[in-house]
C-alpha cells in the first residue's frame, strides 16, 4: 500500500485524491486541511435561506475533462448553470454589454464546496480538518515523508507527499523544511531552495470581498460586472440571486471584490469600516443609494487570492522525481477553479502511473 499525504483540502487535492484512488486501489490518502471546510477558495457559506460563494464565484466550460468531469462523472443533481451575461465596467465606471454571454458558469444549488465535497466522497481518503501543517520533512534514506502539525503532533511516514497551498505558503513550508539530502542523488541537491524559490516567485492578488444582502431584487440585465482595466477600487460584483437556489425571490445578495491595491491598503482595517467603504463604491458604480443599506453583511480577505502568473515548471517536475508534488492553480498558470481541477487529475494520474510501476 502507497501512503500519500496531502496538504490542504482545496480543488486539485480533491480532483488528485480521486484520479489516485480511480487509477490505483494501492494506495492509502490522508488529508490535513487548516480550516473546516473543504475546496479552498471554492468556498460557499450559507445565512438563513441564503447560499452564497464568497471566493471562486463559478467553474467554466473551458476544459474539456473538467466538463465530463461535472456533467457526466459525478452527481449532477443540484448542479445550476448562470444563464445571465457578465458585463463590463472601466476605471470611470463605464457599464457595457460584456464577455462570456454563452459560455457555461456552473456552480450547485448548495455552492461550489459541493465540487470537493463530492470528489472526495468518492474516495475512502481520510481527512483531518483544523489541522495546519507547521513543518515538513524528508527522509532521504527511506525515500519517505513526514509532517508535523501546530499542535505538535506527527504524521506519515508518507510515500509521496502533495502540497496544496497557495505558492507563498508552499514556499514557506520548504525553505523550513527538515530535507536530509543524500549529497549521491543529484536529483536531491540543492532542490529545496530551488522548488522555494520558484513557488516564492509567483505573483499573486489580495482579493478583500465584501457581501451584502437586500430584502428587494435589483433589476439589471446583468449576473456580475467585472472591471477590464483593473483601475477601479472594485474589481468585480456577483449577484448570487442569479444562481438557482442561492437567494428567494425578492432578495438581492452581491459579492462584491475589491481590486488588488484596495485590498492591500485595507487588509488589517476593521472590517465594519472597509464593508462601508465598499457598499459606497458600489452605490456609485451602480447608481443606486439603496444600496449604501444592506440588511446584513459578511466579508473574507484573501491573502492570496488568484495567482497572476505560473510557475517554474523545471524543478517542480524535478521534485517529482523524488516524491514532492506541487498541485493547485499556481502550478497550471491559471486562476481559475477548471485549471486547479485539471491539474489536479493529471496530478493524481502521474502518481498512480508511478505507484504502479
Amino acid at each position: 500500500m502507497t501512503r500519500i499525504g496531502i496538504v490542504g483540502a482545496g480543488a486539485a487535492a480533491a480532483a488528485a485524491a480521486y484520479a489516485l484512488e480511480s487509477a490505483s486501489d494501492d494506495v492509502s490518502v490522508t488529508v490535513l486541511e487548516k480550516s473546516g471546510g473543504l475546496c479552498g477558495r471554492a468556498a460557499t457559506r450559507r445565512r438563513a435561506d441564503v447560499t452564497y460563494d464568497y471566493g471562486a464565484n463559478y467553474v467554466k466550460s473551458d476544459d474539456e475533462r473538467v466538463v465530463d468531469l461535472l456533467t457526466e462523472t459525478l452527481e449532477t443533481d443540484g448542479l445550476v448553470d448562470v444563464t445571465d451575461p457578465v458585463w463590463t465596467f472601466d476605471a470611470d465606471g463605464q457599464i457595457s454589454e460584456g464577455r462570456d454571454a454563452d459560455d457555461h458558469k456552473w456552480t450547485y444549488e448548495a455552492g461550489l464546496t459541493q465540487i470537493g465535497k463530492r470528489l472526495f466522497a468518492r474516495t475512502d481518503a481520510t481527512i483531518h480538518r483544523n489541522t495546519r501543517v507547521k513543518a515538513i520533512s524528508r527522509e532521504s534514506a527511506a525515500g519517505t515523508w513526514r509532517l508535523e502539525d501546530d499542535a505538535g503532533d506527527q504524521w506519515g511516514p508518507f510515500d509521496a507527499l502533495l502540497l496544496n497551498p497557495p505558492a507563498p505558503q508552499t514556499a514557506e513550508l520548504l525553505r523550513s523544511a527538515e530535507w536530509d539530502v543524500d549529497t549521491d542523488a543529484d536529483a536531491e541537491t540543492g532542490l529545496r531552495d530551488r522548488l522555494a524559490d520558484a513557488a516564492e516567485a509567483v505573483p499573486y492578488r489580495t482579493i478583500w470581498t465584501g457581501v451584502f444582502h437586500y430584502p428587494f431584487e435589483l433589476d439589471v440585465p446583468y449576473y456580475a460586472l467585472v472591471n477590464t482595466d483593473k483601475a477601479h477600487e472594485i474589481g468585480w460584483i456577483g449577484r448570487e440571486e442569479c444562481k438557482p437556489g442561492h437567494v428567494p425571490d425578492g432578495e438581492s445578495l452581491l459579492v462584491v471584490q475589491a481590486n488588488h491595491e484596495w485590498s492591500v491598503d485595507r487588509y488589517d482595517d476593521d472590517p465594519d469600516a472597509t464593508l462601508e467603504a465598499l457598499a459606497e463604491l458600489t452605490a456609485d458604480l451602480l447608481g443606486d443609494d439603496r444600496l449604501l443599506e444592506p440588511d446584513w453583511t459578511d466579508y473574507q480577505g484573501w491573502r492570496y487570492a488568484l495567482p497572476e502568473d505560473g510557475v517554474d515548471r523545471e524543478p517542480v517536475r524535478a521534485a517529482e522525481d523524488v516524491d514532492l508534488y506541487c498541485l493547485g492553480d499556481w502550478v497550471a498558470g491559471e486562476g481559475r477553479l477548471h485549471a486547479a481541477l485539471r491539474n489536479g487529475l493529471e496530478t493524481g494520474e502521474r502518481i498512480a502511473e508511478n505507484v504502479s510501476n
